[in-house]
């Protein structure tokens, strides 16, 4: 902040990094002076909102308080961002209430379908991974290559989701844009190729999931999109289609973990929580649940192609 030159053009600046500097400080445990916030605030209100927020869901535990201080200012940020996260926990932590319809709607339930993705010529390893949930009991597997993903957008979304499929830059962001088109229009469980479902125990589980929308959260509060279940027409997943659609024509050089990732996904349930904040209830059930229980349902195993392959955090 001392050598920023004030120039509005220089990045990062003079806001961001003042942003940070006092999300450090109460990350160390530290409170913040009034006369820096203050300072943010003339810089940046929507900036000052979220400092202000965490400040008292940290120091004094008032986490409505909290959300309705920050109010929208997720959107100064980039899908996925750290905001999005820290915003997120404030809310689950006043779950149910946030996530939880006034009347939840009667024999809807997500569909017991599996799909996934792989572009072309699986490696060994991965095609014995879609033999096993291929057999499956009771949760039959739809496996997309590329080929027919392009032709599945084109027929039910039409030549502009085609297209922007076909620029993406790697496969895991392709993977990751088809994967809340097919779930938004036939629901069911989305499970990444490097990942399987435990046992019987874990399938039982995923068959009686009594949410019309379920989610699980990595231990830093992103939401797993590499494995999650919706109903068709979910809430969450078409919110998290606008904000992918956005990043495709206004950040299309963007990390993709922000841009086509978790990071859509994260941004549409605070959007969901602060709706309901203003009085705007969702319409579905929604379960969130946490990397424990991740684990119980879902396992990695070893993947030879990673080492192989350009990585896509690299992208």
């Amino acid at each position: 902040m001392q050598l920023h030159s004030g120039n509005p053009t220089e990045f990062p600046s003079v806001y961001t990094l003042l942003q940070v500097r006092l999300l450090c400080l109460l990350k160390s445990g530290q409170d913040i002076a009034d006369e820096e916030l203050e300072r943010l605030r003339s810089l940046h209100i929507p900036y000052a909102n979220y400092i202000s927020g965490i400040r008292l869901a940290w120091r004094q535990n008032n986490l409505r308080g909290a959300l309705e201080k920050i109010g929208s200012a997720y959107d100064e940020f980039h899908t996925g961002e750290e905001a999005d996260w820290q915003i997120l926990q404030i809310a689950k932590r006043i779950e149910p209430s946030l996530f939880t319809p006034d009347r939840q709607e009667e024999g809807k339930r997500i569909p017991s379908a599996l799909y996934m993705y792989w572009d072309n010529n699986p490696p060994p390893e991965i095609q014995n991974n879609f033999d096993l949930h291929s057999t499956l009991p009771g949760m039959p597997l739809k496996i997309f290559n590329k080929d027919e993903a392009q032709e599945w957008l084109y027929d039910i979304y039409g030549v502009e989701a085609r297209n922007l499929f076909l620029q993406m830059r790697h496969p895991a962001e392709a993977a990751d844009f088809l994967r809340l088109h097919v779930t938004q229009t036939l629901g069911g469980w989305w499970l990444d190729a490097d990942l399987r479902v435990s046992g019987s125990v874990a399938l039982k589980k995923m068959i009686s999931e009594p949410a019309q929308n379920a989610f699980f959260l990595t231990d830093n509060g992103m939401v797993h999109n590499d494995f999650y279940g919706t109903v068709p027409n979910s809430e969450i997943v078409s919110d998290a289609l606008l904000s992918v659609y956005r990043n495709c024509y206004l950040f299309p050089n963007l990390y993709i973990a922000f841009k086509t990732g978790p990071g859509p996904l994260t941004r549409a349930l605070n959007r969901t929580a602060h709706k309901s904040l203003n009085g705007l209830r969702p319409t579905q059930t929604i379960a969130i649940y946490d990397q424990h229980d991740f684990k119980k349902i879902i396992e990695e195993f070893d993947t030879p192609y990673k080492h192989s392959l350009p990585n896509w955090q690299n992208v």
